[in-house]
């Protein structure tokens, strides 16, 4: 995953991008390297990155892109057209799978101070979870959807699983490419979204404030604050973007023939064989996009192995008979026979 986010602080905007680390590297030949181009087809066709299946909650805007075929399930199919927008009212909740990226469409202002205690033996993303919340209720007094969000090619839009009777959403077609879904049962704005345990992100639900990301990027947003972070005002948020990609990982050499003036022979002895070309290793980080290209992010340079070299005793003797050597008498063993 790749996280980019613009912070306006004071007039200055700052930008942070932010990568997941790779654990794994799997050697394959990725069709987008090499199969796509010899069958004549499109380099990104069904190998390209996507989201794990996550939820939203209303009330909130999403906007949909490429999402010609996405499946409405409530939690039947329902036959729609072609959306492009979708309204999530209070207590809507719902799960987008295969999504490539999801962004936000227009910045918000974010108050403060940063709420950064925490509670003895848990750690949470209190900070977040706090200004999050604040943005939910203000979005539920002002009975209207403050949050805008961007998804790129989600493949289905499926409602929560629900114990309750009245938990099924309800679908309601505005104009073309524009519906709302709601909850047939309208909820207080103090009551938490279902399932939740008072820990979870709003708009996000299926995020929780003790996931490890959530509390890097706190800590990570109280350093860029700085002393403005414990003032009372706010910051503006103005890009957030999530996105999936493949990455890639490649090596290559590069070799270079040597001049007898680029090679100090005075460190070879005479039986060594004079190095005659040089080489360097490197290795090459990138990133495929959606057109199948290969964007390199990084390019380190490979340390050399060491090598260790062992001499034949003869060589370091010149090759001379054990009777021409000095005697060098040993220390005598009293229990040897």
């Amino acid at each position: 995953m790749v996280y980019e986010f613009e912070i306006e602080v004071d007039k200055k905007v700052l930008p942070i991008k932010l990568v997941d680390a790779v654990s794994r590297w799997d050697f394959v030949d990725h069709p987008i390297l090499l199969a796509a181009a010899a069958e004549g087809r499109r380099p990104d066709a069904g190998v390209l990155p996507v989201w794990p299946p996550f939820q939203f909650a209303g009330p909130m805007k999403l906007w949909i892109q490429d999402g010609d075929d996405v499946r409405l399930a409530l939690p039947h199919d329902v036959e729609s057209s072609v959306l492009k927008k979708i309204i999530l009212s209070d207590g809507a909740v719902v799960i987008v799978k295969d999504a490539k990226s999801i962004s936000l469409r227009h910045p918000l202002d974010l108050p403060l101070p940063l709420n950064c205690t925490h509670q003895k033996g848990r750690s949470t993303a209190l900070s977040l979870l706090t200004i999050a919340e604040a943005l939910r209720h203000a979005s539920c007094s002002n009975r209207k959807p403050l949050l805008s969000i961007l998804i790129v090619g989600p493949t289905s839009l499926t409602s929560t699983p629900s114990k309750h009777p009245n938990g099924k959403l309800k679908l309601k077609y505005l104009a073309p490419g524009l519906a709302e879904l709601s909850s047939h049962s309208v909820r207080d704005i103090s009551e938490n979204v279902e399932g939740s345990d008072g820990t979870t992100l709003w708009p996000m639900t299926s995020l929780n404030g003790s996931d490890l990301n959530l509390q890097g990027l706190e800590k990570l947003l109280a350093s860029v604050l700085g002393k403005k972070g414990s003032k009372e005002g706010s910051f503006r948020l103005l890009k957030a973007q999530v996105s999936a990609q493949f990455d890639v990982k490649m090596g290559f050499a590069v070799e270079k023939r040597l001049r007898d003036a680029e090679v100090d022979c005075s460190r070879f002895p005479e039986w060594k064989t004079k190095p005659e070309r040089a080489t360097v290793h490197f290795e090459v980080l990138g990133r495929i996009d959606d057109s199948g290209k290969v964007i390199p992010e990084r390019i380190t340079e490979v340390p050399p192995f060491e090598t260790q070299e062992v001499i034949v005793g003869s060589l370091k003797t010149e090759n001379v008979s054990m009777s021409r050597l000095p005697i060098i008498p040993q220390q005598p063993n009293y229990f040897t026979l």
